[in-house]
């Protein structure tokens, strides 16, 4: 990256228009996840896992639709039920999340550290244990 084009990623004008990018993405996932959440919590419809029906087994993301259900309620037993991995690593990946999201604000780049990597990997190395180890042993 050269200075001048350095430079224009920290321009005001530049940090404004990435401001208003994360605040409207943010903003619209939120709102669509928490219309997902009422419509699964009101119809008790959600997205079939195609993983289970074709195998029967849980998927790594099987249950975090009910966890965040059961989030939404603020009900964190619940949420420690249906996926109790992913909610103990919500922090790290929250942090994780969070840093580059300023980062990108800043500086127009958003990279992942190499301590953030390996934060990362390990998380998704404890889900797929933790996957394997929930369809063993249900």
């Amino acid at each position: 990256m050269s200075n001048d084009s350095k430079m224009e990623a920290t321009e005001p004008v530049a940090i404004r228009y990435r401001i208003k990018q994360v605040l409207i993405g943010g903003l619209l996932l939120f709102l669509l996840g928490v219309a997902y959440g009422l419509f699964v919590k009101t119809t008790g419809l959600a997205i079939p896992c195609i993983f289970h029906l074709i195998t029967g087994w849980k998927c790594p993301g099987c249950g975090v639709t009910r966890m965040c259900v059961a989030l939404l309620q603020m009900d964190i037993r619940g949420a420690f039920y249906w996926h109790p991995m992913l909610l103990i690593q919500l922090p790290i990946l929250g942090w994780i999340f969070f840093r580059n999201i300023i980062a990108y604000v800043k500086n127009g780049v958003c990279r992942l550290t190499r301590l953030e990597n390996i934060c990362v990997y390990i998380c998704i190395a404890l889900l797929l244990v933790f996957t394997v180890l929930r369809n063993l042993f249900p």
